[in-house]
């Protein structure tokens, strides 16, 4: 599968996360204060939760049923309960749009 276009970068908040779903793959996409583009697997590891639905800290995304912290840079919780990373997937911005392929995954 080839990268698929999600929206122009301009129509993601800073410290906001959305929900996206690309060939039945649930992906967070979060701009950070920075401007930094993100996606990780939108499921928490611990309970089956979006984790889209939950608060952009930095250079984490909590779960907003259990508090669950992950990397946006590695997938991996930082706080309990959840133990499990989620897969963090490549991004790249090509002219001003965001794109992601679901099948490409950063090894970290």
């Amino acid at each position: 599968m080839a990268s698929t276009k999600i929206c122009a970068l301009d129509d993601l908040e800073p410290n906001e996360a959305i929900k996206v779903e690309i060939g039945g793959v649930n992906i967070a996409v979060v701009r950070d204060s920075n401007g930094a583009v993100f996606a990780i697997g939108d499921t928490c590891t611990h309970g089956d939760i979006s984790l889209s639905e939950g608060f952009v800290e930095g250079d984490t995304l909590e779960c907003w049923a259990h508090g669950s912290k992950f990397s946006l840079k590695t997938g991996r919780p930082l706080t309990l309960p959840a133990y499990e990373p989620v897969p963090v997937y490549q991004v790249d911005l090509i002219d001003g749009d965001v794109f992601i392929d679901p099948l490409v995954t950063i090894a970290v």
